[in-house]
């Protein structure tokens, strides 16, 4: 019984370390490729900024799934961005060794070079469409006119 209340108790500090980040004043990182800072929540809104992976930031406000964020490196950067787009575990920019951002990201999620290899012996998957994919960049103007003209929810 006290394993479990010390369980739950450790589980409960974590969990407002966490939130403690997340919250107004809390430092978080950019935890993807890119992430642009928009002038209002909303997917659609208007892009101010641009920030890499790695990258610090303080969040100022929260909305929902939102968070307004300024860059601890340049503080002229703010804007808000999806919560999932940020992460309170440190990150190193893949710009200060060998390995590129897109590797030091995958690496943050488990995926490395071994694991990819292994998928490659496995099961035939064809990477270069992954990749020719991944380098395909739609506007937000082309992206909406998409949805508005196929009827399809805007996703706000």
């Amino acid at each position: 019984m006290k394993k479990l209340i010390v369980v739950s108790g450790l589980c409960l500090f974590v969990a407002a370390a966490v939130w403690a980040q997340d919250s107004r004043g809390g430092t978080m990182y950019v935890g993807a490729k890119t992430v642009n800072l928009k002038s209002s929540t909303g997917f659609f809104a208007k892009t101010q900024a641009t920030l890499s992976y790695g990258a610090q930031v303080t969040v100022l406000q929260v909305n929902g799934k939102w968070r307004e964020v300024r860059s601890s490196s340049n503080v002229s950067l703010r804007g808000w961005t999806a919560a999932a787009n940020l992460t309170a575990k440190r990150v190193v920019s893949g710009n200060t060794g060998s390995a590129s951002a897109k590797e030091v990201a995958l690496a943050g999620k488990g995926f490395n070079q071994e694991v990819e290899d292994a998928y490659k012996t496995k099961g035939g998957l064809n990477y270069a469409d992954v990749d020719l994919t991944e380098s395909q960049n739609v506007s937000d103007r082309d992206l909406y006119t998409f949805l508005v003209d196929g009827h399809l929810a805007t996703g706000e």
